[in-house]
């Protein structure tokens, strides 16, 4: 999957974003990684709102897209 996914994120929520690829979850972990050298990039939200999570996992704004997918 290249393209971002639309979540809606809770103000104060704690969530862990899959960096390897691999979840079957995502954009979010499920702890696919393990044996791997990845590791989910844990982040809160600052506020509740919809927010487009990269999928692409090209971004260099993590765990947020910023259009890398299109390059």
């Amino acid at each position: 999957m290249r393209q971002p996914i639309r979540v809606e994120l809770e103000a104060g929520k704690t969530y862990f974003w899959c960096e390897c690829g691999r979840s079957q979850n995502q954009p979010f972990c499920d702890g696919s990684h393990k044996g791997t050298p990845y590791q989910p990039l844990k982040f809160t939200a600052e506020k509740s709102e919809a927010k487009f999570l990269c999928a692409c996992k090209d971004t260099e704004k993590a765990p947020f897209c910023d259009g890398s997918h299109s390059r």
